[in-house]
C-alpha cells in the first residue's frame, strides 16, 4: 500500500497552531431548524449533539465503557527521506492530530492542535520541517490543503476554501505537489499540480468529466500517473506529461477493471500496476510504457497468489518491491526482487496492514502500520536484511488487559442460491447457555470487514456477553471481482438473501440464541440494518442504523453532485424506470409497516454522502406507526463521528440500547482491573 500512489480507502465504521479554516458565508435568512424530527434537543453539556427518545446514560454503564473509549491508534502518514522521522496521526485529546516520532518507542511530539481531525499528511520530500495536510470542517468532507511550517507552528491555506480536494501527492525531488479537486464545476474531480515553492499557484493538469486523481510522479518529475475512476470495478491508468499536459492511456480502452496502485520504475520506462482487469483478483503487472496500451494481458507477477494484491511500494533503488496481499481478510507481506521477479514472504503478526512505504532516500527499511484483533494500529520499521521489525509506537488501549479480548473465528456459510458468505464470529469466552448475537454489516458496499481491533465488538463480547457476527456479504471486496459484482444494480435484491443466510447460520450454532439477534451498521451497512429489520422482521430484536440509506432513489437524488454518477454505477440509475422499480421494492422506507425491531438511528448533520434526510424520513415513518425510535444527530459531524466526545456518547447510548433489547450483560470477571 504505497502512501504516495493509492487513492483514499475505507470507511472505518468503528473506526501546531490553530489553522485558519474556510467558513461558510453567513446567510441573510433565518437558519432552518437543525432537524425535522419532533422532540430533538441538545444533550446537557453537549449542545452539538441532539437526541430524541434516548434515555440518560447510567453511571455504571459509563464507567464500564470508559476504558474502551480511551483506545487510540497510530496511523502512518509519511516517513522522512532518511527514515529518522515518522509522521503519524493519532488522538491525545478530542480528534486525530499530527505527531512526529524520531526513534523507536520515542515520544509522540504533537504538531497540530485543531478541533477538526487530520488524517492525510506528508513531509516535504527535501525538508521535513515543512508538511502538507488536508482537513475538512464538521465532517463535511470538503477537504482543503494546508502547508504547515514546524519552525513557527503556523499553517497556511493553499486551496480555495470551498471546493472538495483529495489525494495528496509530492514528487520525489520535492518540486511538485499534486491533488484532486472539484474547483472547475463542483462535480468533476480534476488533477491539480503546483510548485512546492509557490503552492498556491496550482494549475489543472486534467480537465475531463468524471473523477481523476494523481497516482505517482516519475523520479525526474516530468510525468505523472493519473487514475480515472468511474466505479470500484472500472478505472483506467494514464500517464500525463507535466509540461505539455499530453495524456496517454496505459490500460486497454476496451473492457474494464480496478486500479489499486501504480508506481514508476526509477528509470521511468515502466510502471508497476495492481489491477483486476486480467483476472478475477487484483494482481501485479509490469507495464513497459513503449508497449502500452497492451492489447493482451501482460505476465502477472503474482499469479501464484489467488488473493487480491492490496498495495505496493518500491524501494529507492528500485531493487525491492513490497507487495501486500489480502488473504481471507488477513494481510500478508511479500518482498519481490525486481530483477528476478521472486516473491519472498515476511513473517508479521496475524492482522491487517494499514499503510506501508519506503523512505524516499533508503532501500534497506520498510515502514508499515499494522493492527490485529487485539491491538490497535501501530508503526513498525522492517529491516530488509534481517527481516526483523522494530516497533516505533505503542498505542494505549485504555489500560485494558488485551489478553481478555476475543480472537474471531473465520466461518463460511452458503445462501440458498449457493453463494458462500465469509464472516468473522466473536464468541464470549464464558457462556452460560445460548448468548444473544449482534450482526455488524460493513459499509461500502465495496468494502470488507477484516480482523482489525474493534473495541466495539470486544466490549460486546467481553463485557456484555454477546456474540458478534461480522459477515462479508456478496458485493464485498477482497474475494475477487466476480463476488464484488454480485450486488451491482438490480442484483442488490438478490444480495438481501445473505441476511437470511446469516440468520440461518446463527440458528444452527448451538452457542447462539437465534431469538435474540440485533443488527448494527453504518453507511451502506446502515441500509443493511434497515433492510434486515424491514425484510426479516420476525428475526431481529434491535437495529442500530448509523448514517444509513433508507431509500435508494432519494439517496441517489440527494447525495453530493460529485458522488452521484459514482454511486449510480454501483446501485443502478434511479432515473431508469425499470431500475427504480427494483430500488423502490428493496428500500426499507417503503416497508416500514413491517418493521418490528426496536430502532436507533444516528446521523451527522453535515454528511455529504448519505444526507440527513435519509435518517429523518425513516425515523418519522417508523414513529408514525406509534413505535418508539431513538434518534441522535451530531451537528458538527458528517459521515460518521470523528470527535471523541460525540463518539463516546453515541457509543455508550448504543450499548444501552442493545443491552435493553437483547439482554443484560454476563456477570463474568475479565481480570482487567476495572
Amino acid at each position: 500500500m504505497n502512501l504516495r500512489t493509492l487513492t483514499p480507502l475505507l470507511v472505518s465504521l468503528l473506526m501546531g497552531a490553530p489553522v485558519a479554516l474556510a467558513q461558510p458565508a453567513p446567510s441573510a435568512q433565518k437558519p432552518a431548524a437543525p432537524s425535522t424530527v419532533q422532540g430533538v434537543a441538545p444533550l446537557p453539556g453537549q449542545p452539538n449533539l441532539l437526541a430524541s427518545g434516548v434515555p440518560e446514560i447510567p453511571p455504571e454503564l459509563r464507567k464500564r465503557v470508559l476504558q474502551y473509549l480511551e483506545t487510540r491508534s497510530a496511523n502512518l502518514m509519511d516517513v522522512s527521506r532518511d527514515g529518522k522521522q515518522v509522521l503519524i496521526s493519532t488522538r491525545f485529546s478530542d480528534t486525530n492530530q499530527l505527531h512526529v516520532v524520531e526513534q523507536p518507542l520515542g515520544a509522540r511530539f504533537q504538531l497540530t492542535f485543531s478541533p477538526e481531525p487530520i488524517n492525510t499528511a506528508a513531509f516535504h520530500p527535501k525538508d521535513p520541517n515543512v508538511l502538507f495536510f488536508m482537513q475538512d470542517v464538521g465532517g463535511g468532507e470538503f477537504y482543503q490543503l494546508f502547508q504547515f511550517d514546524r519552525r513557527n507552528g503556523r499553517s497556511e491555506l493553499l486551496t480555495d476554501g470551498k471546493s472538495r480536494h483529495e489525494v495528496l501527492l509530492l514528487s520525489n525531488d520535492g518540486k511538485w505537489l499534486a491533488y484532486g479537486g472539484t474547483g472547475r464545476n463542483g462535480k468533476d474531480t480534476d488533477v491539480y499540480v503546483a510548485p512546492t515553492d509557490n503552492p498556491k499557484q496550482a494549475r489543472r493538469l486534467t480537465e475531463s468529466e468524471g473523477s481523476w486523481s494523481p497516482g505517482d510522479f516519475s523520479r525526474d518529475g516530468s510525468r505523472l500517473l493519473v487514475v480515472q475512476y468511474r466505479a470500484a470495478d472500472d478505472s483506467d491508468l494514464h500517464v500525463v506529461d507535466m509540461k505539455t499536459g499530453e495524456r496517454r492511456q496505459l490500460t486497454p480502452k476496451e473492457g474494464k477493471g480496478s486500479i489499486n496502485g501504480g508506481v514508476f520504475t526509477p528509470d521511468g520506462k515502466s510502471v508497476y500496476v495492481v489491477t483486476d482487469r486480467y483476472s478475477d483478483f487484483s494482481e501485479l503487472y509490469k507495464l513497459e510504457l513503449d508497449k502500452a496500451p497492451y492489447t493482451s494481458a501482460p505476465p502477472s507477477l503474482t499469479k501464484s497468489i489467488r488473493w487480491n494484491v492490496e498495495g505496493i511500494a518500491l524501494s529507492d533503488d528500485g531493487k525491492t518491491l513490497a507487495v501486500s496481499t489480502n488473504e481471507g481478510g488477513y494481510s500478508r507481506l511479500y518482498l519481490m526482487d525486481t530483477k528476478r521477479g521472486v516473491l519472498s514472504p515476511v513473517e508479521l503478526p496475524r492482522g491487517v496492514m494499514t499503510q506501508f512505504t519506503f523512505p524516499r532516500g533508503r532501500s534497506d527499511v520498510l515502514v508499515y502500520g499494522i493492527t490485529t484483533s487485539k491491538a490497535p494500529s501501530d508503526i513498525y520499521m522492517l529491516d530488509l536484511r534481517t527481516k526483523k521489525s522494530t516497533r516505533w509506537t505503542r498505542s494505549e488501549v485504555g489500560g485494558l488487559d488485551t489478553d481478555t479480548f476475543v480472537e474471531p473465528e473465520l466461518v463460511r456459510y452458503k445462501a440458498k442460491d449457493g453463494v458462500e458468505v465469509p464472516a468473522f464470529l466473536y464468541l464470549p469466552r464464558e457462556r452460560k447457555g445460548k448468548v444473544p448475537v449482534v450482526v455488524i454489516f460493513h459499509g461500502g458496499p465495496e468494502a470488507q470487514s477484516r480482523p482489525w481491533l474493534s473495541t466495539f465488538a470486544q466490549f460486546l463480547a467481553v463485557e456484555m456477553g454477546m456474540a458478534v457476527m461480522v459477515p462479508n456479504v456478496r458485493g464485498s471486496d477482497g474475494y475477487g471481482k466476480t463476488f464484488r459484482a454480485m450486488d451491482d444494480g438490480v442484483k442488490r435484491e438478490q444480495s438481501l438473501a445473505d441476511i437470511g443466510a446469516t440468520l440461518d447460520y446463527i440458528a444452527a450454532r448451538p452457542e447462539l440464541d437465534g431469538s435474540r439477534v440485533g443488527v448494527y451498521g453504518g453507511s451502506y451497512g446502515g441500509y443493511m440494518v434497515l433492510a434486515s429489520a424491514a425484510f426479516y422482521p420476525e428475526r431481529f430484536k434491535a437495529a442500530v442504523d448509523v448514517v444509513g440509506i433508507s431509500s435508494l432513489p432519494t439517496f441517489l437524488q440527494n447525495t453530493q453532485a460529485y458522488r452521484q454518477d459514482l454511486r449510480r454505477a454501483e446501485y443502478g440509475d434511479e432515473r431508469k424506470p425499470e431500475v427504480r422499480e427494483v430500488q423502490e421494492r428493496i428500500s426499507p422506507l417503503n416497508a416500514v409497516d413491517r418493521i418490528k425491531a426496536a430502532l436507533f438511528v444516528q446521523q451527522g448533520a453535515n454528511d455529504p454522502r448519505v444526507p440527513q434526510s435519509e435518517a429523518e424520513q425513516i425515523v418519522k415513518a417508523v414513529r408514525g406507526r406509534g413505535a418508539d425510535v431513538w434518534y441522535m444527530l451530531a451537528l458538527d459531524e458528517g459521515h460518521g463521528f470523528g470527535k471523541k466526545a460525540n463518539r463516546d456518547t453515541i457509543t455508550m447510548a448504543t450499548f444501552l440500547f442493545l443491552e435493553k433489547h437483547l439482554g443484560a450483560p454476563a456477570s463474568t470477571s475479565t481480570g482487567s482491573g476495572r
